[in-house]
């Protein structure tokens, strides 16, 4: 067939024209810690059936990294739903329903005991070492849903209803077929590391290594206050009947997507309020409100309006911001790569920031700082002092950290955390990502209003993200209460917004794929005009025309 040259992981070789990636690939296993799950080829991901036939530049790639961490489990949901199937019959199911401490919740439509849990757990393990190929077919989409019509799968179905393609992308393992709108492993041999932990009798919790854990495991510990706002956020949407994209599609497409919108706001209006009235009811021995969230959650919006909410209360809140603290420029903590690290605690004047709001507690007048980002500086000239009746709102990524305010006592702190929880899924096996939904929030806002374009975006975003794992995340239990700022139709408007900066991301561009990803998801999704978004949904702090922009 012919030798041609290629570039594998920075070494140049001859191979022969036709070589699999996955052929290739085994003559590299021995430098990574895991097996290797998928090619970038000249910065395109592929899949290792593919073969190689024309010089190209090669690098493979294992769980540890973003794209292969993402695959690996879309591999493990696969083997589940195949191991529930093998063991409790065909009707047998599993509805993956969102991630919750570095794994992902997962209910199933038969009881769960421990014991249970072991078989599939051991199923699962028997699959995996039998290394199993995951082929993947194109069909046409009307095959497709006559498949899915035949298995009882109705959320496939919709989602194929929707897509206009007369070809779909299936996977095959042995007998099942499948949807996912992500890469998948070429066998289930790659997925040697995994976990089972009964949580429930319908639910339990799947797990495996991490970009932030991969040398291990992770051991479960519950949040019990995350799960309860995430199974909230749920059993709301079944209310509604939209548990999924099909449902949302359908209201869109049927025209009733207007007062979906207004009972959403409506909702999530109703839920800060119930934290105002809270708040008003301990105002005696309460003077600090703090609020903390990842990036793109919305804490701008959701403090504004929580001031507001108080103030109707008869309450005078002045708002503090632990942004305004920082270290100057010059006096900033670096991380490993010699970068300023703009997420760490150590990146905060926290003597000037805890003097400040003491000396405020006790009624002084303060001289608090403006951070001039421009400059790298504190810049002193704005006073503040709380009066009678007037309570301090404090936000920033730290202020749930309980290294904080030590000289204060908790009684007089009341603790918010904010976060999209996405309400809804793709599937019953495909779901929608936090962070994605944040990402794409973030997307449209540094467009906006910083004049960013999409590759700058996504080459901070995994910072940002190593940033909230080590500093917002770890704390997110010592919240009084979680608020969720995502709104359940917002990522048909999102993608009005988003889709045409996404395909702005040159062909040759690293984060191409990336790009790529969110639109194959984002295609999922009919549009929805933000025309009826109200003027002070939190929404609006992202795609523009918010009522509470200075």
């Amino acid at each position: 067939m012919g030798v041609i040259k290629v570039k594998v992981m920075g070494e140049e070789k001859d191979i022969e024209k036709g070589t699999s990636l996955r052929q290739l690939s085994q003559e590299y296993e021995h430098i990574f810690s895991y097996p290797i799950v998928i090619a970038r080829v000249n910065n395109r991901l592929q899949e290792l059936h593919k073969q190689v036939n024309k010089e190209c530049e090669i690098e493979f790639l294992d769980l540890t990294s973003r794209e292969g961490n993402r695959i690996y489990v879309n591999g493990l949901v696969f083997v589940m739903i195949y191991a529930v199937k093998q063991l409790f019959g065909d009707k047998s199911d599993i509805c993956v329903q969102h991630s919750i401490d570095k794994g992902l919740y997962i209910e199933t439509n038969f009881d769960l005991t421990v014991d249970v849990i072991n078989k599939i757990k051991q199923k699962m393990a028997e699959i995996i070492e039998s290394d199993l190929p995951i082929t993947k077919i194109h069909s046409k989409r009307d095959d497709a849903i006559e498949y899915f019509k035949k298995i009882g799968d109705a959320s496939k179905v919709g989602i194929m209803k929707y897509n206009t393609n007369t070809y779909v992308t299936l996977y095959r393992l042995d007998n099942i077929y499948n949807y996912f709108y992500n890469y998948m492993p070429s066998s289930t041999g790659k997925l040697t590391y995994f976990d089972l932990t009964y949580l429930n009798t319908q639910g339990c919790v799947l797990r495996f290594p991490t970009i932030y854990n991969s040398n291990i495991i992770k051991e479960y510990v519950h949040h019990e206050n995350m799960f309860i706002t995430f199974r909230q956020c749920r059993q709301w949407g079944k209310i509604m009947g939209i548990a999924d994209a099909k449902d949302l599609n359908s209201l869109v497409s049927n025209g009733n997507i207007k007062e979906l919108i207004r009972i959403d706001e409506t909702l999530q209006n109703n839920r800060l309020l119930e934290i105002a009235k809270e708040i008003n009811a301990k105002k005696d021995n309460l003077k600090i409100v703090l609020i903390a969230g990842p990036s793109s959650s919305g804490k701008t919006t959701t403090t504004n309006k929580l001031c507001m909410y108080l103030k109707s209360f008869g309450l005078k809140p002045k708002m503090l911001s632990m942004d305004n603290y920082y270290l100057d420029l010059k006096d900033r903590p670096r991380d490993v790569q010699g970068q300023i690290d703009f997420e760490n605690l150590q990146a905060i004047d926290l003597n000037l920031f805890n003097r400040q709001v003491e000396q405020l507690l006790n009624g002084e007048e303060i001289i608090n700082p403006e951070y001039n980002f421009s400059l790298g500086i504190k810049e002193y000239n704005k006073k503040l002092q709380l009066g009678q009746g007037e309570i301090l709102l404090i936000e920033g990524i730290h202020c749930l950290n309980e290294k904080i305010l030590t000289n204060i006592p908790d009684s007089a702190k009341y603790k918010i955390y904010i976060s999209a929880i996405t309400e809804l899924n793709i599937d019953k096996h495909n779901r929608i990502s936090t962070t994605d939904h944040r990402l794409l929030r973030r997307i449209i806002r540094d467009n906006l209003n910083r004049g960013f374009d999409v590759v700058k975006t996504l080459s901070v975003w995994p910072n940002v993200r190593n940033g909230e794992e080590n500093n917002i995340f770890p704390y997110q239990d010592n919240a009084d209460v979680i608020f969720n700022t995502a709104l359940i139709y917002e990522i048909g408007v999102l993608k009005t917004y988003v889709e045409p900066l996404l395909y702005s991301v040159d062909t040759e561009s690293k984060y191409y794929e990336e790009a790529k990803r969110l639109l194959n998801f984002l295609r999922l999704f009919l549009p929805i005009s933000s025309e009826d978004v109200p003027k002070d949904s939190i929404l609006r702090e992202f795609i523009g025309g918010s009522c509470f922009k200075d």
